[in-house]
């Protein structure tokens, strides 16, 4: 059995804040985006990613009618849960996570508390490109002794070049940022005066 949370709640107690967190989650599908208290924002990202995680286990043929009762379990109402399983999985198929969204918008006129609107990621997901790392040295194949010195020289050749190349272009964009810094000062200082 999970341990209950300790501390303040978001409502009375634990079934009061189960229910709020059902609830937040069932307009958070049904409407795609709430708005919401920084509070329950946060406490309702990480409920409603593992109940989309579970609808993907479905859509990928992981016991499709378990996870729908699992889901169930927690959002009652048919329809959206339907929206959620047919609609909302598919668009995550490909995302590995981070399927919501929170963005603060300032504070309530009523009583100044932080809001924030909680949304489903709508863009396609763009897997990052591996990070470029220093490849090893290729080892040398024994060759005959007039070619294995020609080889390794355009090698050696090659590398110098880039790396002289890369040592300019950031030499022209030091300069630039140089060049730039100075007129945006006098800029400045003659609007001072």
């Amino acid at each position: 059995m999970p341990k209950p949370k300790k501390g303040p709640r978001l409502g009375g107690g634990a079934a009061h804040q189960r229910l709020i967190l059902s609830n937040l989650a069932t307009a958070l599908f049904e409407h795609g985006r709430i708005t919401t208290t920084e509070a329950k924002a946060r406490i309702l990202r990480p409920y409603a990613e593992k109940l989309i995680t579970k609808a993907k286990k479905a859509h990928a043929g992981e016991n499709p009618l378990h996870q729908r009762r699992e889901v169930l379990k927690d959002i009652r109402d048919k329809g959206v849960v339907h929206t959620l399983f047919e609609d909302i999985a598919p668009t995550f198929a490909e995302r590995p996570g981070g399927y919501t969204r929170i963005t603060k918008i300032g504070n309530r006129a009523g009583d100044n508390a932080p809001m924030a609107v909680i949304e489903l990621v709508t863009e396609a997901f763009k897997p990052s490109a591996p990070k470029a790392t220093k490849a090893a040295p290729a080892p040398v194949e024994e060759a005959p002794a007039e070619e294995a010195p020609q080889a390794e020289e355009t090698e050696v050749e090659e590398t110098e070049a880039t790396e002289v190349e890369a040592r300019e272009a950031e030499a022209e964009v030091t300069e630039e940022a140089a060049e730039e810094a100075p007129a945006e000062e006098s800029a400045e200082d003659t609007e001072k005066a």
